[in-house]
């Protein structure tokens, strides 16, 4: 039952029409103090927009958003704030991404192509990484290890600079929901309506900007059954990143990395003990 409500809720997300406010290669340019603070205290600024998510009500919290099968089972009821903190602390990229699945499903937010593109490279990239590591260990070859090691770097500082700029985009966005942009600008009154004459093909445009040269018209959809049965557009949903199998993947590889540390650390420590 839960993998059925999981799947169903992967195919309630491909069909949300919003964007959001800013892409990930915008968000240096929309607030760049924040994300550098989201770049040198991840964990922190992590635990600052969960909260935020929350509207400050830390009643309502539930480990990684109740996206993983420990959700409500770390008794979060009785001490909401020290669970937040070994969430952010223990378990950053779940931290981030569940507030971001909960943005998305709160605001009907999709992602974009682009920022598929650029989740999706970082995901692959910490798998070759992983994967590189492995073959280090294996073969024993100073060379490879030499490469993995600059490969897990360049994936480290990837998925740093990644996280940050989510974060970002998470924090302008709960911004625009706090309405933190300024009010919404007023309507202007249009001005008098002109009749069309024989020697005009188009009658004047009345109060609307004309339309731009190459850009189609919207589609006018109806209000009865919104949104419209035939969106997404074909085809639309092989860019979509399945973010919860991809997010147990990384958590696997990042567990996995973590051995190939231990692992070659106590190797480097028995070397040394020989040596000396």
């Amino acid at each position: 039952m839960a993998s059925q409500a999981y799947l169903d809720k992967m195919q309630l997300r491909q069909s949300y029409r919003n964007l959001w406010h800013t892409d990930l290669m915008s968000t240096i340019k929309a607030d760049f103090p924040f994300c550098c603070l989201a770049l040198w205290c991840g964990p922190c600024v992590s635990y600052m927009l969960r909260k935020r998510a929350l509207y400050n009500d830390m009643s309502r919290y539930v480990c990684c958003a109740g996206y993983l099968p420990c959700s409500g089972k770390c008794g979060e009821s009785k001490c909401p704030e020290l669970c937040l903190c070994t969430e952010v602390f223990c378990c950053f990229g779940n931290s981030v991404a569940s507030t971001r699945f909960l943005l998305q499903d709160e605001f009907n937010i999709q992602t974009t192509q682009c920022d598929n593109c650029i989740i999706g490279f970082m995901f692959c990239l910490q798998q070759v990484a992983c994967i590189f590591s492995l073959v280090a260990m294996i073969v024993g070859s100073d060379e490879l290890q030499e490469a993995s090691q600059i490969l897990n770097c360049l994936s480290d500082f990837v998925y740093c600079t990644v996280c940050a700029c989510m974060q970002t985009q998470h924090k302008v966005e709960m911004d625009k929901r706090d309405g933190k942009f300024g009010p919404q600008p007023m309507m202007a009154i249009p001005p008098a309506q002109q009749m069309s004459r024989f020697d005009q093909p188009v009658p004047p445009s009345a109060g609307y900007p004309p339309p731009a040269y190459g850009y189609p018209p919207p589609p006018q959809a109806p209000y009865a059954g919104y949104p419209p049965s035939a969106y997404p557009p074909p085809g639309y949903s092989d860019f979509i990143v399945d973010f919860d199998r991809q997010h147990k993947i990384y958590a696997m590889i990042r567990f996995h990395r973590i051995f190939i540390k231990i692992y070659l650390f106590i190797k480097h420590v028995k070397n040394s003990r020989i040596i000396g």
